[in-house]
């Protein structure tokens, strides 16, 4: 019996919120599901503000450059 390797990598690629949560793609296709009350500032940010995101270090994080809010990918693979 062969166990399929199955390649991970968690780097992000996408992100989006709603008025509930906050949800990070990652390049292997898992996808990262935690609540935004968890970030208070993400939290309270106007709806524009959350769509105003890029990635950092590679995929590594996410910054809010409005505001100013680093999230690591690793931080909320611990969390989730």
């Amino acid at each position: 019996m062969s166990i399929p390797i199955v390649p991970i990598d968690a780097s992000a690629v996408q992100v989006s919120c709603d008025a509930a949560s906050l949800y990070i793609g990652m390049a292997d296709g898992r996808e990262i599901t935690v609540p935004l009350a968890w970030f208070p500032r993400l939290r309270d940010a106007s709806p524009v503000a959350l769509t105003h995101w890029r990635l950092i270090g590679g995929g590594m994080g996410v910054h809010w450059p409005d505001i100013d809010e680093d999230i690591l990918v690793e931080s909320l693979l611990r969390l989730a």
